[in-house]
């Protein structure tokens, strides 16, 4: 089942952007083989989506016979990835060029904040600090205030684990041309560069200011935006068309003589004080039956487990049960090769034996693997 069905990867294991494409893999159909650290063989599961749909086997990379092992899987496997810091790879003995000689059709993907070269590369660091660097965070906030970091999605997860997965996917189609495999070096400060794009369009036609919260998307327009309802909840509007700003007036009353004029950024600030207290007439569930579902550009601010039972997220099945966690649906769909329900996670080594043994080890081999300290 799913598109990718029939891949092989293994997935050294990481934190953030590399555990989430590691489960958009398995998502779509790839058989992904987590190799977590020698560890506690009773350590439970967690109730972690990153970690859905795939297999975990332990090895002791710090051991010849460990990284052997590895190598061995890897002579089978289509893809490798890793999000450690540039270099350690290489010190364990599984670097690309080790990989790669002993499968050369081999994709190996490696994820990081501040890519494999730079001043930088070899620096700590987190998504809040990926996306300072690239102007992504600078943009986000109100006029006035500080920038507001967007959680980690911008730089772990957009800019970060979507990247990796696009160039692991387009690597994957070019080594079936070229019979060779490839390094993909996915940067987050690449990635966060990349998602502002547009922003540098506009900036270059004369229509964005670096200045923060001033301009159309950044909260800088009171027509798309926040606001409180009268029960303390919020709405969005996102009216940006004419047609759209013109239901937005007709179905929230408003004066043509007061907020006629929606595009002089002179008058933004004070249009939206005045509606602000239009929205605050209202609660949010009756802002809801009024603009729900029409081309105002309308929708209520949901925290996210009160996303999970949205009717509309309820009719698309957005959310799934998986071991009685409610969490996202893999995505995006596919009309003919249906992504499979996950599973869920499992346990740092829980899968070793029958892993290895699908990968062709024998009982024995696996016994004295584990008697040499290369498994757990």
């Amino acid at each position: 089942m799913g598109p990718l069905q029939g891949v092989k990867v293994i997935e050294l294991a990481g934190i953030g952007p590399g555990p989430f494409s590691g489960m958009l893999l398995s998502d779509m159909g790839a058989e992904v083989i987590v190799v977590d650290r020698a560890t506690d063989p009773n350590k439970v599961r967690l109730p972690d989506c990153n970690g859905r749909g795939k297999r975990s086997i332990a090895l002791n990379l710090k051991s010849p016979e460990g990284v052997e092992t590895l190598m061995t899987l890897v002579e089978q496997a289509d893809v490798l990835f890793e999000g450690f810091r540039p270099g350690v790879a290489e010190k364990l003995g599984v670097g690309p060029d080790e990989c790669l000689a002993r499968n050369p059709k081999l994709v190996y993907g490696r994820m990081t904040g501040w890519g494999q070269f730079g001043p930088l590369a070899h620096s700590a660091g987190h998504d809040i600090n990926y996306i300072s660097l690239t102007g992504a965070l600078y943009a986000m906030g109100r006029a006035d205030e500080k920038p507001v970091p967007p959680l980690n999605l911008v730089g772990d997860y957009g800019g970060g684990g979507m990247f990796l997965v696009m160039g692991i996917l387009a690597a994957l189609y070019e080594a079936q041309h070229s019979g060779k495999g490839q390094v993909v070096d996915a940067a987050m400060t690449d990635g966060s560069a990349i998602l502002m794009s547009m922003f540098n369009s506009l900036h270059a036609m004369g229509m964005w200011s670096p200045q923060r919260g001033v301009n159309l998307l950044d909260t800088g327009a009171y027509f798309y935006e926040t606001y409180e309802t009268l029960d303390g909840k919020y709405i969005s509007v996102g009216s940006l068309e004419p047609q759209f700003y013109a239901l937005l007036m007709d179905k929230a009353q408003l004066d043509p003589e007061i907020f006629g004029d929606q595009n002089n950024p002179e008058k933004w600030p004070e249009l939206k004080e005045k509606l602000a207290e239009v929205f605050k007439t209202r609660t949010r569930d009756q802002w809801c039956e009024l603009m729900e579902g029409s081309d105002v550009c309308f929708a209520p601010v949901l925290d996210f487990l009160e996303a999970q039972s949205h009717p509309h997220n309820v009719a698309r099945k957005t959310y799934i049960d998986v071991d009685g966690m409610m969490q996202p649906a893999p995505a995006p769909r596919f009309s003919r090769t249906e992504s499979q329900a996950p599973s869920a996670a499992r346990a740092a080594g829980e899968d070793t034996a029958e892993v290895l043994g699908e990968w062709g080890f024998s009982p024995e081999k696996i016994e004295q693997l584990r008697a040499d300290g290369a498994l757990n």
